[in-house]
């Protein structure tokens, strides 16, 4: 996943509104959003390489959402950090006593982020800081950084989110995802990747021959607890490919 943008309003309407893109290469294998038949009450797209996941949601309102951090002078290594985001679902341990071994065992992975969540609470973990942080209300942006990092696709795309909060509704969520202008090239961030790439992945919504955005998902918490949740995949150059809806 390589953009979420999350307003958490406890007590609101809509206590939770995610709208978050997940960029791969088009062939690695992946299913869409489903419910897992080997995790009760999971429901998320699967990584079939490694079988994890990168955006889900869990029983007694859970959710959780992840992005891999930018760092080409970090060789892959260690385990799948899609299974971070499974293990925490399947959890019915606290939020905060499951990022507490989390803590203990983050250097087993590559360099990740993860927004961690229930119906009370949003936490947000980065192995490059190793200290879990308790959110507060309000709207956040996280790419392949630090959470609100202000790349310019983060700061464009919270800004969209913040114009849907009146009445947030899937299809505006989904419309915000594809947006595929490109930053100007004095706002690009420089990660070590080069200008060119740096361009490509600027955009909210990317699209190559041999990379870009294979997911788009809204989600929608209600204050009741129902959930509405819709994934749109993509193919090579940005082509649709199917839509799921579902109320987990």
């Amino acid at each position: 996943m390589c953009l979420i943008l999350l307003a958490w309003r406890p007590g609101q309407a809509h206590p939770l509104v995610m709208a978050a893109n997940r960029d791969e290469f088009y062939d690695r294998p992946t299913l869409p959003l489903h419910t897992w038949d080997d995790v009760p009450g999971l429901c998320a797209g699967r990584d079939q390489l490694a079988g994890g996941t990168w955006l889900g949601v869990g029983r007694d309102g859970r959710f959780a959402a992840l992005t891999n951090i930018r760092d080409p002078r970090q060789p892959p290594f260690g385990r799948s950090r899609g299974e971070l985001l499974v293990q925490f679902l399947g959890d019915d341990r606290p939020v905060a006593a499951f990022l507490d071994e989390l803590t203990n065992r983050a250097n087993q992975y590559s360099g990740f982020n993860v927004l961690l969540g229930d119906t009370e609470s949003l936490w947000f973990f980065s192995s490059r800081e190793g200290q879990p942080r308790l959110l507060p209300e309000g709207l956040y942006a996280l790419s392949n950084a630090d959470l609100d990092t202000p790349w310019p696709k983060s700061v464009r795309g919270k800004a969209a989110l913040e114009r849907t909060l009146g009445a947030p509704d899937a299809e505006q969520l989904l419309a915000l995802l594809h947006d595929s202008e490109q930053a100007a090239e004095s706002l690009l961030p420089d990660t070590g990747i080069g200008d060119s790439a740096e361009r490509l992945l600027s955009s909210i919504f990317i699209a190559s021959r041999a990379y870009g955005t294979r997911a788009s998902t809204a989600l929608i918490v209600n204050a009741d607890g129902s959930r509405e949740m819709v994934e749109r995949s993509y193919g090579p150059f940005g082509a649709l490919i199917g839509e799921v809806r579902l109320n987990p």
